[in-house]
């Protein structure tokens, strides 16, 4: 199967605009696909001034698969907001489309779905694409805050949360290169070895790329039914003890920091939800659970609820996005500050990929453990973050937000 995967992805990436998504595997609750794909462009949706009017008749409009993403900037759309600070990425702020190819592989089989041709060409032409690695070259990068400011400025949040202005807030800080040549099919490669997490994409828009390394899902659909399963608390994986990767995914299900932190962002999708939910539909399946990833334990709980009628991906946007996890609470004003605080535009970053199917379920992931690139400015850049509350320790933050980009790092240092 991964030579397989390893082949549609470099068939995939022969087009200037491809998404594809892969499972790496993953048994987890809620399981959608192992490894979708969508090449090509029969039809675009980008944001006019009108913007959920617009999502709302296009997605009624189309009876085809959909890929494409949502960045984090779509909040302007739902809030008084803006950003000013610098984005040398440039994806977008939404881009959505209908692939001329559609591939979905699962254990045992590879169904090719397609606008005209012949599939048994297209097969053909994949189960001959050559696969051969290639060393991803050394990229050094540079912090947009240095840690000092990194540490002053949590300082300023909790002052912050001291004061009543919000509770909780995610603080996210880049790290660029503003000169790098890459092969980024070779960067994502590299980076799923690594870490292979259930939400992974490779995304191309034409000279942007994102790979994205994603745990986290910010929302699926299947039906009526809704979940949402925000990650809160990270802690290190040891993979040379066993008695201390245990101790240490014991120690996050018991600090009081991460559990507080996780029921704050699950009380807030909990609201989020109610507004496009049935009366009395919206529960807790599961919180607090602690799950094991490749470089980290993750502490994730999943919130569901039925769907009132007439609800699509436009309502569910306007409700939830952008995810809490990636805000803190309360939304509008930790946004605000995060403009305020942050130094780098987060664009596609604490966004979503992901699809819609031809019947209107749909699943997004959170763009987060992610390298962003421009080919045409070589800028390449990754971000990173996590959740600021009254009991934050400044250093420890810092520490996190490096080990959430352990495999990052090590890959653009070319370990």
């Amino acid at each position: 199967m991964q030579e397989t995967k390893l082949q549609m992805l470099s068939w995939a990436n022969r087009f200037n605009i491809c998404c594809f998504l892969d499972n790496h595997q993953y048994d987890l609750p809620h399981h959608s696909m192992e490894c979708l794909v969508g090449v090509g462009v029969i039809d675009v949706f980008e944001p006019g001034l009108d913007f959920f009017d617009s999502l709302k008749r296009f997605n009624a409009n189309c009876n085809d698969w959909i890929f494409g993403h949502f960045s984090y900037d779509c909040k302007n759309y739902i809030e008084t907001l803006g950003s000013s600070h610098p984005d040398s990425i440039g994806f977008p702020d939404a881009f959505l489309f209908v692939p001329e190819v559609v591939l979905q592989l699962t254990d045992d089989s590879l169904t090719i779905g397609i606008f005209e041709g012949e599939a048994s060409s297209i097969f053909k032409e994949i189960i001959t694409e050559e696969t051969q690695n290639a060393p991803v070259p050394k990229v050094d990068l540079t912090p947009r805050i240095d840690k000092q400011t990194y540490l002053d400025r949590i300082g300023q949040l909790k002052r912050h949360i001291q004061r009543g202005n919000c509770y909780e807030i995610n603080f996210c800080q880049e790290f660029y290169n503003d000169h790098a040549v890459v092969d980024f099919v070779q960067v994502y490669k590299a980076l799923r070895d690594v870490s292979p997490n259930p939400f992974s994409a490779y995304y191309r828009l034409n000279d942007k790329y994102l790979a994205c390394a994603s745990p986290e899902r910010y929302v699926k659909k299947v039906g009526n039914n809704i979940i949402s399963q925000p990650i809160k608390g990270t802690a290190p994986r040891d993979h040379f003890n066993s008695l201390v990767d245990e101790a240490n995914k014991l120690m996050l299900s018991e600090t009081e920091k991460e559990r507080s932190e996780n029921v704050m962002i699950v009380d807030l999708v909990r609201n989020d939800l109610g507004k496009i939910c049935q009366e009395g539909s919206v529960q807790v399946d599961e919180l607090m659970s602690v799950y094991s990833f490749p470089n980290v334990h993750q502490m994730i709980s999943t919130i569901s609820g039925r769907l009132a009628d007439n609800v699509g991906i436009a309502e569910v946007l306007q409700a939830t996005f952008p995810m809490g996890s990636m805000t803190g609470a309360p939304k509008k004003r930790v946004m605000e500050l995060i403009e305020q605080y942050e130094g780098s535009k987060r664009g596609i970053y604490s966004g979503t990929v992901g699809y819609i199917a031809p019947n209107k379920d749909f699943d997004f992931n959170v763009v987060i453990r992610s390298i962003m690139y421009n080919s045409a400015n070589k800028y390449l850049s990754y971000q990173v973050g996590s959740g600021i509350t009254f009991f934050s320790d400044a250093e420890k933050e810092y520490e996190e937000c490096l080990l959430k980009a352990e495999a990052i790092t090590g890959v653009l240092r070319g370990a």
